[in-house]
């Protein structure tokens, strides 16, 4: 069986710093960050980057029922990627698949039903169902080949995406609609990631620079919703109806540390690294950016920051890195397609975003870091977007121009 090479000709974010993936982009690389404190009625200070968000442009009152923030958002990020994408038409619909990535559903309905004092709303379950926005996206578009959902932690998007380019890859189907969706910025679930001690404290004011990837003082992240999406097709199909190609999907991989559930492994997050390499049939030097996973945590920038230097040994130096979660939060479920996204612009426009407020580099994470804003490199051809997920499982993207 032939394989076909899988390029990227819709992008669509609903994101922190925008609806437009390129004005976000900007804002990014002018390191424009969009956490900021939330519920103030909680006991102990939180931030969060959150997405301004008008649903009216994309649902009637009466389509809005039953319809959770997390689907409203995927909705509107998918269908942007295929106005994108030139919204491809003669396509049979059982030959478009969609896959998403979304790790816990429909939080706000949730909540919602828990606060309601018995009087719960008929559709809270298809509300906060996990498959719920991929179920929404497929409607929307008539789609009627495989819709699929992903819920793999902060690795659900990027595991989806990798799933929908092996599709087109085999020629399963001719468009995928991948990507990933997240709202969960309700009370509930800001103090439960509270109580795991994994989010980044702050002094009043100062909730903006709160989150400091690979930094010596580093504390944590900051929850992030939104969602992003990317249309895929093969190469050959792109090149037919002459579509422009944002880049190609040449490589990914997945592993498992298989070690321990929250603890991140240097040696299974290499080995999907390593697979992505394989995949694309590059070596580490042919890589010159990585969209870290980087979540601020004073474990894994350290394991994140091994992992990368076992791959690249010599070439180490010559890698750039920046965690793009210091500007829009920690999106779980969808942050491996906003990161995905991120890198594809970064490699289209070789332009690097930074890893902001990082004033001192912790010595344990030692690397190339891109730390100023408005970084060019003109010569990138290869870049990857790690995501790593509690319960072990890795995910690594490879995009070439």
């Amino acid at each position: 069986m032939s394989l076909q090479q899988v390029a990227v000709t819709g992008l669509g974010v609903m994101a922190p710093q925008g609806a437009d993936p390129q004005e976000m982009f900007e804002a990014l690389m002018r390191a424009e960050s969009a956490v900021q404190p939330v519920h103030s009625e909680l006991p102990k200070a939180a931030a969060a980057a959150t997405v301004a968000f008008d649903a009216s442009r994309w649902f009637t009152k009466l389509q809005l029922a039953g319809v959770d923030r997390v689907s409203q958002l995927a909705v509107a990020a998918a269908d942007m990627a295929m106005r994108d994408a030139g919204s491809p038409a003669d396509v049979d619909p059982e030959r478009i698949g969609v896959y998403v990535g979304c790790g816990m559903g429909g939080a706000a309905s949730l909540e919602a039903a828990y606060r309601s004092g018995g009087r719960i709303p008929p559709l809270t379950v298809p509300a906060f169902m996990p498959n719920a926005p991929a179920a929404h996206v497929a409607m929307r578009h008539g789609v009627q080949g495989p819709v699929l959902t992903y819920s793999v932690a902060c690795a659900s998007s990027s595991v989806a995406i990798a799933e929908a380019a092996k599709a087109v890859q085999r020629g399963e189907v001719d468009i995928a609609i991948a990507g990933g969706s997240e709202a969960l910025i309700v009370p509930g679930v800001v103090m439960a990631w509270q109580a795991m001690q994994t989010l980044a404290t702050f002094q009043p004011g100062e909730a903006a620079g709160a989150v400091r990837p690979f930094a010596a003082d580093r504390s944590g992240f900051a929850l992030g919703e939104g969602a992003a999406f990317l249309v895929l097709e093969s190469a050959d199909r792109a090149r037919a109806r002459g579509a422009r190609s944002h880049a190609t999907l040449a490589g990914w991989g997945v592993s498992s540390d298989a070690t321990h559930l929250t603890k991140p492994d240097a040696q299974g997050q290499a080995r999907a690294m390593r697979a992505a390499l394989q995949r694309a049939g590059l070596q580490p030097r042919d890589v010159g950016y990585c969209n870290a996973h980087g979540t601020a945590t004073r474990i894994g920038d350290v394991v994140e920051h091994d992992a990368l230097a076992s791959v690249w040994g010599d070439d180490f130096d010559a890698l750039r890195v920046s965690s793009t979660k210091a500007l829009h939060g920690h999106l779980l479920g969808g942050a491996g397609a906003l990161e995905a996204v991120i890198t594809v612009l970064a490699l289209r426009h070789r332009q690097l975003p930074p890893n902001a407020h990082c004033s001192a580099v912790d010595p344990a994470c030692a690397m190339n870091l891109v730390l100023q804003p408005g970084t060019t490199a003109p010569d990138l051809q290869a870049a990857i977007s790690n995501s790593f997920a509690f319960g072990g499982t890795n995910s690594v993207l490879l995009f070439t121009a």
